[in-house]
């Protein structure tokens, strides 16, 4: 398949961009300077930003893992950012070879990065949109050219609702996730992970602090405030839980080792 509403969009390089300020802090090669240098602003402040974006890979392969092995083959990734292997549908295609995978992201290096998102397997599909989160009759218009929304989808947004406000006049983040949510099928999950200012308080301030100077808005959120995300679904065990601790394999419970990651994570199935 080809992308989606794949036409050229002009790269911003006067501010950074969260996916590629994620894409520098998992080692990637497609950042600006100027993306480098937030990055390396809040990596000083911050020490925990680098194991939190390889946890949250983590949490997406474990994630995914567990929602195809229950019998879901659709797919919506919101907020995709740049290719990092292993890619969502390579790990649902891995259980499910006819998964059909949507990426979804407005940044336009993700759009040049398209085709080897579509790599997809022979039985499956993998397709990507070009669209923004807030456009959500936009988005789920393209994404439906691909999917069918009678049926069960998983809904992932990993490490994105901290970009995003609460205020119901701004980003409303919240009546963002119920819109998504309402469009979903019965049996439908929901994934997510979060920043949370509740484990590493002064590094958190800190980091949300150098987002907003460089013009990107950070909202970390409590306990509360994150698991306010799964009203009305049935959230799948352990819960709503550090990221570290959703149903770790070995190579997450050795790394926990390494220090404290101020992210939650949770999985949900819609009743």
């Amino acid at each position: 398949m080809t992308g989606s509403d794949a036409s050229p969009a002009r790269v911003d390089t006067s501010r950074p961009h969260p996916a590629r300020v994620y894409d520098w802090w998992l080692g990637g090669k497609d950042n600006y300077p100027v993306d480098e240098e937030l990055a390396r602003r809040i990596l000083a402040v911050d020490g925990t930003v680098l194991r939190g974006a390889r946890a949250n890979r983590r949490f997406m392969h474990r994630a995914v893992r567990a929602v195809a092995e229950a019998g879901v083959r659709q797919f919506l990734d919101i907020g995709t950012g740049i290719p990092t292997e292993p890619n969502l549908h390579q790990v649902a295609q891995g259980v499910a070879p006819e998964a059909r995978v949507v990426y979804a992201d407005n940044d336009p290096i993700v759009l040049r990065h398209a085709e080897a998102l579509l790599r997809g397997s022979a039985e499956g599909g993998t397709d990507y949109v070009h669209a923004d989160v807030r456009d959500v009759d936009a988005l789920l218009g393209r994404a439906g050219q691909s999917l069918d929304f009678t049926r069960p989808v998983a809904l992932s947004l990993v490490a994105l609702t901290h970009y995003l406000g609460a205020d119901p006049d701004g980003d409303d983040v919240y009546g963002l996730l119920e819109r998504y949510v309402a469009a979903l099928a019965p049996g439908s999950h929901l994934i997510l992970s979060q920043v949370t200012p509740d484990l590493s308080p002064e590094a958190i301030e800190n980091a949300a602090n150098h987002f907003r100077r460089g013009g990107t808005p950070f909202f970390p959120r409590s306990l509360a405030e994150f698991s306010r995300f799964f009203d009305g679904l049935e959230l799948l065990g352990p819960g709503v839980i550090p990221v570290y601790g959703w149903r770790p394999e070995p190579e997450d419970v050795a790394a926990q080792a390494e220090g404290i990651v101020p992210v939650y994570a949770g999985v949900a199935r819609k009743p």
